[in-house]
């Protein structure tokens, strides 16, 4: 058991990047303001600017939650595969990350981290997730880089699909792109 206790600020901090998920991934970092995400967390956005110096640093912060959230999901699902082998594997990361994004705001933040990649902090996070991600699926599932790279291109192309709505009732033309990628 874990008998931590948590200060004030780092409450506070927790929930300062909970509503960043949830204010970014609806407006994404150009159109979200500290304003909106303190509002949502109930704090000033003084202390907002306390916890997080800059907007930037803010995005960042939350990118890095999201990604931490997705290797520990990914962790889950080798941990659960019966089968170890590497498909197998990289089956079960698969589908505990399709769980994941069943909270389509963890979807949407990648979505707009990969809009707003220009600005060289959030490039930065999103390529160390990105890296961290590719490298925890390589290593857990001894896979092929071929089958690694069919895994994460499989990531994209699901949100693409969630994104664009092709999910549900797909058009003929769009099952060409859906058929046997899993999605929340």
């Amino acid at each position: 058991m874990n008998t931590t206790k948590l200060s004030t600020a780092d409450v506070r901090r927790e929930a300062v990047v909970a509503s960043a998920v949830t204010m970014f991934a609806g407006s994404g970092y150009l159109g979200t303001s500290v304003a909106a995400i303190a509002e949502h967390a109930g704090i000033s956005q003084a202390y907002v600017f306390k916890l997080f110096p800059s907007k930037e640093l803010l995005f960042v912060t939350t990118l890095e939650h999201c990604f931490d959230l997705v290797l520990a999901a990914l962790e889950r699902g080798a941990a659960a595969s019966p089968d170890q082998s590497p498909d197998a594997m990289l089956y079960a990361m698969g589908g505990a990350y399709a769980e994941l994004i069943g909270d389509r705001s963890l979807l949407m933040l990648q979505v707009h981290a990969q809009s707003a990649a220009s600005v060289p902090e959030i490039g930065a996070a999103l390529r160390k997730g990105l890296r961290a991600t590719t490298l925890l699926a390589k290593s857990r599932s001894n896979a092929c880089d071929e089958a690694v790279q069919r895994f994460i291109a499989y990531g994209q192309l699901c949100h693409l699909i969630v994104v664009t709505g092709l999910d549900h009732n797909p058009p003929d033309w769009a099952s060409l792109i859906t058929a046997g990628i899993r999605h929340p």
